[in-house]
């Protein structure tokens, strides 16, 4: 646990089929979390990278495998986009159903602060067919 950060709403776990260019590589596990934090949204990405680090987490390939990968999706209603580093809301998120299905389970009606619409219309419209599945297994 961090510190200043405390998890208030977890969606349940979803197995996905890879995105992007490696196809080659097992299926993802991908989980939604809903919570508030006491840190500026820089020391919160440091933070989430420092629990990927000590989780194993290398990146040798973009869009490869990968241990974790932790994404800070929205910082309420802040719009961040001329940082090089950090753009929030996420610049992907709407494209993605691995995103928007866990997180239309924990925050449907939640509006994106570019787009104004909800997470389930994102789900709604989105392109992406990829198959996100619950996860059957218990780990």
């Amino acid at each position: 646990t961090e510190a200043g950060v405390t998890i208030e709403r977890r969606s349940s776990l979803f197995e996905t089929e890879p995105v992007g260019p490696v196809a080659d590589q097992p299926a993802f596990l991908n989980v939604a979390v809903l919570g508030t934090c006491d840190l500026e949204p820089m020391d919160l990405l440091r933070a989430m990278q420092r629990i990927e680090n000590e989780l194993g987490r290398e990146r040798l390939v973009r869009m490869g495998p990968r241990t974790i990968d932790i994404d800070l999706l929205y910082v309420n209603d802040l719009v961040l986009q001329d940082d090089a580093e950090l753009v929030i809301p996420h610049p992907r998120l709407h494209e993605r159903r691995f995103v928007l299905v866990p997180l239309a389970e924990i925050a449907p009606d939640y509006t994106h602060p570019v787009y104004g619409l909800t997470t389930e219309e994102l789900l709604d419209r989105t392109e992406d067919t990829s198959v996100v599945a619950p996860f059957a297994r218990s780990i």
